[in-house]
């Protein structure tokens, strides 16, 4: 172990050849549609990885910020294994660097010259002993630690724990496909807007996280989009009518919408977004036929709770977060309402 602490901790971890390419002395990063191009000792935009002798390295390899135990629905997740506890887990930095980030103490940090090293292995072996269903890397991006979480996800698959991400979804195809593969099957996916967004990550490719996430979707994953609120600045009608009607051309009705609520955080300062744009905004994605939309942030318990597309009855009664109440019915490995028949979307099982 202190080998292996001693050389992550000078040089981190090589990142697999297929994640990046090389000509003369720079590396081109392919773990995010930055794709940072970078020369000899120089690292990515998220502060992670690094040029070394002509090969990428993950610099934090195993340097965690974060590991606690969270409920699946605080992700927010509502329609994938419901019930479960995760062990959430997160190392330093982002591609990124929302100004409105809650979690800037750590998306805006850089990694620890000195941190504690903890193995994948050790990681699932603190999730069994914690008696957790699954990991899942939130609190900050977890493509800052792509190499990381797919190695954890291919320990964690060998005990039948799930592994989920909380992510903004600048996945590239080819690190996708990898993160599918080694059994990442659970996506919280950010959309933090649309192109005509003028204030913040003008930069960013919104349309991006529709394409991967239909990606995922037709591999068999499970996908639930969040788009965060934010007053000001994203919560314009052309730019929630772009997010709802292209959720519509790559998602389909089926897809989770979570409408979050926006508080000021990190360097933005506009005011909380008004209850009443999250409700005009869930009203319009339900009027273009979405079956699953909330609203979060609120804790209001008729946003927050699953309602049958048909039928319209409370199927999910959720708290806080909490699933209170679960009325489904499962037989011949699907849920289905309990009062209509009607199948309910659920990936994996239910733990209440």
């Amino acid at each position: 172990m202190d080998n292996i602490y001693n050389i992550y901790n000078s040089i981190g971890k090589p990142v697999d050849n297929e994640l990046y390419e090389r000509t003369d002395n720079y590396v081109k990063c392919l773990i995010c549609e930055r794709k940072c191009i970078l020369k000899t000792n120089v690292r990515s935009v998220c502060g992670n990885y690094e040029n070394i002798n002509g090969r990428l390295h993950h610099i934090g390899y195993g340097k965690l910020s974060h590991v606690e135990v969270r409920p699946i629905e605080i992700k927010p997740l509502y329609h994938y294994y419901p019930g479960s506890l995760a062990l959430t887990y997160s190392n330093y930095g982002c591609n990124f660097y929302c100004p409105w980030c809650q979690n800037d103490h750590i998306s805006f940090s850089k990694i620890p010259v000195q941190s504690p090293y903890l193995s994948p292995q050790d990681l699932v072996r603190l999730a069994l002993a914690r008696n957790v269903h699954g990991l899942s890397a939130s609190f900050n991006e977890p493509l800052t630690q792509f190499q990381y979480v797919i190695d954890a996800t291919i320990e964690a698959k060998k005990y039948g724990l799930y592994s989920m991400v909380v992510t903004n979804m600048y996945f590239t195809t080819s690190s996708l496909k990898k993160a599918i593969e080694s059994g990442i099957d659970g996506f919280s996916a950010d959309i933090k807007g649309c192109p005509s967004m003028s204030k913040a990550l003008v930069g960013i490719d919104h349309e991006v996280v529709f394409r991967n996430a239909k990606y995922v979707l037709d591999r068999g994953g499970h996908v639930e989009i969040v788009y965060l609120v934010v007053t000001n600045t994203n919560d314009y009608r052309e730019c929630y009518e772009w997010i709802i009607n292209k959720h519509i051309d790559y998602l389909g009705y089926d897809t989770p919408l979570h409408i979050n609520r926006y508080y000021p955080a990190h360097r933005w300062r506009e005011p909380p977004t008004p209850v009443e744009k999250l409700i005009e905004i869930h009203r319009y994605a339900s009027e273009m036929g979405l079956k699953y939309v909330y609203i979060g942030n609120i804790f209001n318990e008729i946003y927050e709770s699953t309602k049958c597309p048909k039928c319209g009855k409370i199927l999910i009664y959720r708290s806080r977060y909490r699933v209170l109440e679960f009325r489904l019915t499962y037989s011949c490995g699907k849920y289905r309402c309990p009062f209509c028949g009607e199948h309910i979307l659920i990936y994996g099982l239910c733990h209440i």
